[in-house]
């Protein structure tokens, strides 16, 4: 296997589940997706040994030849970050290849968020603890999916607001890693940077042929409050589309449940009950509710301990009077399980008694656990 890279350093966390599955120089598998490295020893070996399968950004093309296999989440978190990479540079590139690209990537999302809806959920939480921008941008656009199709609205509309949950932040993308990482206070002029990149955003789309009036409306307009705190217009009201605030809420959701360097992240738990405040005044009442109807009280994806004292990461959300479903990973003494268990937690033995929060994630095979394939 030729096309395999070494690991730079940096590229991999301590605590975080790897994202792509790590070779060794003889294309054999060392180590697969989902893995969490725990020691310095480690991490130090991987980088040392340690090598991936990159994806080639070949443009320009003339055609985006749009990938119809059945979808899996997890096999695909790859491809979808370096495809998201590949059209927000082909965007700030003005390459006539990006409103293709962006159409394609859109309803690859779409399609997966259908097709295994649980499984995409997932991905917001497993990979919550510290994303990079881009995954962060993946999140959005899942979020916004599914808020959108609780709120009620038509697939059309779903559609152009996936497009502008992709591309909101486009202005952001070279410094939000930057200000994560800084404890210290904003300057003036990064303050600035935040404020104006919905209007750089929009030019930016405009000048690469993107033009569709409602989803620059929604980049336009997804920092405005219902109240009219927000920015750049101070709207309110019904002056704001709802496709806009349900992208401002994706956005915030996955910034509590987000480690930051200058705060501690929410527990899910904690997330969900300021989300349940945020109907008062700075959004329209149905999509706070419709965000909470989505992630239900266990998201697919937290890890949460039972009640028969087992530890367990939740991979389905209730379905009529069953669930939530959840795959014990760890016994009641502490023990991991070389295999995975199905519980059903509206049963009494298995109902849930908290979300569990530990300082290094178990290793999980997530493709395995959620039953796909590969």
């Amino acid at each position: 296997m030729n096309n395999l890279v070494r690991i730079a350093p940096g590229a991999l966390e301590l605590g975080r589940p790897l994202p792509w599955n790590v070779y060794d120089a003889n294309g054999n598998v060392l180590l697969r997706q989902g893995y969490v490295i725990q020691t310095n020893t480690q991490l130090e070996q991987l980088f040392e040994r340690g090598r991936f399968k990159p994806r080639k950004i070949e443009r320009p093309q003339d055609e985006v030849v749009e990938d119809t296999r059945q979808r899996n989440p997890f096999a695909d978190y790859p491809d979808l970050l370096h495809s998201l990479e590949a059209t927000l540079e082909a965007i700030t590139d003005h390459d006539p290849s990006a409103q293709k690209r962006l159409t394609g990537l859109t309803r690859m999302i779409m399609r997966t968020c259908a097709e295994a809806p649980d499984a995409s959920l997932a991905l917001v939480h497993l990979y919550s603890i510290g994303p990079t921008v881009l995954e962060q941008v993946l999140f959005h656009a899942i979020l916004s999916q599914f808020i959108a199709r609780q709120f009620g609205l038509e697939d059309n509309r779903i559609s152009v607001l996936t497009a502008a949950a992709l591309t909101a932040n486009l202005a952001l993308v070279p410094v939000a890693d930057q200000l994560n990482a800084s404890n210290k206070l904003l300057t003036d002029d990064q303050r600035g940077v935040i404020r104006r990149h919905p209007t750089r955003a929009i030019q930016a789309l405009k000048t690469a042929g993107i033009d569709n009036k409602l989803m620059l409306r929604i980049i336009a307009q997804h920092h405005e409050q219902a109240d009219g705190s927000g920015y750049p217009e101070g709207l309110s009201g019904t002056e704001i589309r709802p496709e806009a605030e349900i992208l401002a809420l994706s956005e915030r959701y996955v910034a509590m449940i987000t480690k930051r360097a200058y705060r501690n992240r929410l527990t899910v738990t904690e997330a969900r009950r300021l989300v349940a405040t945020l109907a008062d005044g700075k959004y329209r009442p149905a999509i706070p509710k419709a965000l909470l109807q989505v992630l239900g009280e266990f998201p697919p994806g937290v890890l949460v301990r039972l009640d028969n004292n087992e530890v367990g990461v939740v991979t389905g959300r209730p379905v009529r009077a069953r669930g939530p479903f959840v795959k014990a990973i760890i016994g009641p003494r502490g023990n991991r399980y070389s295999g995975t268990f199905e519980r059903d937690a509206s049963v009494l033995e298995f109902n849930i008694r908290g979300v569990e929060e530990p300082e290094i994630m178990p290793s999980m095979d997530f493709s395995r656990i959620w039953g796909f394939s590969a």
